[in-house]
């Protein structure tokens, strides 16, 4: 007898994450909803992240692990092989979720057909620091959101959940080449075809780690920033010209991070020769130009101590996002 597809199936990508893995399995297990299965795929994890996840009953929760390991992008690719659910979700191994989360969202999905995916609030945690949410004050835009997203892509991954239908006519899933804007690359792709809908509840918590940004991450942040333009320019013929001003604040941006990276290894005047052109078109990059005559070390105080005073500008030129 085959039994019915689930209306959820949720991907957890593992690798090495045997530290908070029950936690974040335990809170699906608490959600108030029940038609979900989790598909595990292990990244060929050396701890005991196979262990625990075999602990759990094999009917809800299918364990796969991969030959080798691979890039997130592409080991998500393989679990999303895998699903059988009419909705995919997203539950990184070291984040959890509120117990209403896949009821209130599964929700919003069944009563609007139309919509490609829905996400909501999150609340960052951890790291010895304050918790605080995702947005706060500004709520964000719902809706064909594409050209909001490519001023600031501002989707939490683990409140995502996606309509498979939609994430099958994209054009593919995750693009293996990048491996820090492979998110944003997919459900921007999503929000250009499909609307999207908002939940303004925090429905997950996702755990911050003092060791985030390495200089890896922020050499490849702009690199691959600029490969996603190239994308979509090759997407779509008219993108170039329905998205101007955009692609013009996403370059301002790109720039930015180079220069930040020039700062860093005291290359000052090469810093202001990436920030200059873009002064004119978005001002808000005035801060760091000026700062850039003296050490990095003076403008991240700066940054540190008036963070409430400069959010508008943090959030927009400093988030490594876009």
């Amino acid at each position: 007898m085959v039994k019915p597809c689930p209306l959820v199936s949720i991907i957890m990508n593992c690798y090495d994450s045997a530290r908070y893995l029950t936690e974040a399995i335990d809170s699906v297990l608490a959600q108030t909803f029940s038609d979900w299965e989790i598909i595990f795929f292990d990244n060929c994890s050396n701890d005991n992240s196979a262990a625990i996840a075999l602990g759990y009953d094999e009917e809800r929760l299918k364990y796969f692990r991969g030959e080798k390991t691979v890039p997130l992008g592409h080991a998500r690719n393989l679990a999303i092989e895998k699903a059988r659910g009419k909705y995919i979700a997203f539950l990184d191994c070291d984040d959890r979720w509120c117990a209403s989360k896949l009821q209130v969202q599964a929700n919003v999905l069944e009563a609007d057909a139309n919509l490609g995916a829905v996400f909501s609030d999150a609340l960052f945690f951890g790291n010895g620091s304050k918790t605080f949410r995702t947005f706060p004050v500004h709520k964000p835009k719902q809706g064909m959101i594409f050209r909001d997203l490519l001023r600031r892509y501002v989707l939490p991954m683990p409140t995502i959940v996606v309509r498979r239908e939609a994430l099958d006519h994209i054009g593919g899933w995750f693009d293996e080449r990048f491996n820090m804007v492979e998110d944003a690359d997919l459900f921007m792709r999503l929000a250009y075809y499909y609307p999207i809908a908002y939940v303004d509840d925090v429905l997950a918590h996702r755990r911050m780690h003092a060791a985030s940004w390495t200089s890896m991450k922020k050499e490849l942040f702009p690199k691959e920033e600029e490969m996603l333009l190239e994308k979509f320019s090759s997407l779509w013929p008219s993108f170039e010209l329905d998205y101007t001003e955009e692609i013009t604040h996403m370059k301002a941006i790109i720039q930015y991070q180079y220069a930040v990276l020039d700062w860093e290894k005291g290359n000052n005047v090469q810093a202001r020769r990436r920030m200059a052109p873009y002064l004119g078109s978005l001002k808000k990059m005035l801060v760091p130009f000026l700062f850039s005559y003296l050490p990095i070390f003076v403008y991240n105080d700066f940054k540190r101590f008036y963070k409430s005073a400069t959010s508008s500008l943090m959030g927009s030129v400093d988030d490594q996002s876009f």
